[in-house]
């Protein structure tokens, strides 16, 4: 595997460094590579992952080849919402990822669907995806088992004529009722872990509605017209109302939690072999509406 080289803008652990820069390599990687000898900094091999580096210190890393990903079907419980001969709907809870990668290659919600049920795809990394939620999101999936379901489904995505509506607990109470984010999102050319509102990103637009207000958050839902990685977190950050527990985009002192309180509560499509609208609502997990129910107070 190619060297991969860059330059420090900020004085941190190299570990960190190093992952803030290539995000898609885990930190547990990283720190393995360092402890082989595959760091080097300012041309020093370094072998402590909490070494300190500097701005203007250049590092080099050559990774170990990461053997391929494939999706191994494996048992978990799962929260079937709705099931036939074409599509899957599933409730996923919090703190689950949706499919293998890099730093997560197995123990997924697809490794707990290839378990349960046949799927036919090509992909061996994602069969039946058509689309995600982040680990730390709860709440509602569509799976496609059939071919014709993941044309389909996938379709109706591009076409934004299926339902995403999402709960969210926010930092801030509103002064509006209801709104609509219309901003591109792109990558942090600063951090390949987080997106941005950036004109050079691509066109993302969230509507949202204030379900409650209290005295230094807030319960909205939102519908999102486009699927942009981290969508939600982004729009809402970018308008000064951060999703609570978010370690990504919102801020340290929050409510207590496992991650963002963020929960796919609805999802609706048209069936891709019969044409018949389906549409699916489930509530959030024990920890959101145990806060909710504390901020009320």
């Amino acid at each position: 595997m190619n060297t991969l080289e860059f330059e420090v803008s900020q004085a941190q652990r190299l570990d960190l460094a190093i992952n803030q820069q290539f995000a898609q390599y885990s930190r547990t990687q990283i720190q393995d590579w360092i402890k082989q000898q595959q760091i080097t900094v300012n041309d020093q091999v370094i072998t402590k992952p909490s070494y300190q580096v500097h701005p203007q210190d250049k590092i080099s890393v050559t990774p170990s080849p990461r053997p391929a990903l494939r999706a191994i079907a494996q048992p978990m419980p799962l929260d079937i919402i709705y099931e036939d001969h074409d599509v899957l709907v599933v409730n996923k809870p919090q703190g689950l990822v949706v499919h293998p990668s890099p730093g997560h290659p197995d123990h997924t919600l697809v490794n707990g669907i290839l378990y349960h049920t046949k799927i036919a795809s090509s992909d061996t990394i994602r069969p039946g995806i058509v689309h995600r939620i982040d680990k730390d999101t709860s709440g509602l999936l569509m799976i496609a088992k059939t071919e014709l379901a993941q044309a389909s489904l996938t379709k109706q995505l591009q076409q934004k004529v299926n339902l995403r509506r999402y709960l969210a607990i926010v930092h801030q109470p509103f002064t509006e009722t209801q709104g609509t984010i219309t901003a591109p999102i792109g990558r942090d050319s600063k951090d390949r872990k987080r997106q941005t509102v950036s004109a050079k990103g691509k066109p993302a637009i969230t509507h949202f509605q204030v379900q409650q207000n209290f005295a230094h958050y807030a319960l909205i839902l939102c519908r999102l017209e486009t699927g942009r990685t981290h969508q939600i977190r982004v729009h809402l950050k970018y308008i000064g109302h951060p999703v609570a527990g978010d370690p990504l985009y919102g801020p340290r002192k929050t409510l207590p939690g496992p991650g963002q309180f963020l929960h796919a509560q609805s999802l609706g499509f048209y069936h891709p072999r019969t044409g018949k609208w389906l549409e699916f609502s489930v509530e959030p997990p024990a920890i959101f509406q145990t806060t909710l129910q504390k901020l009320a107070q």
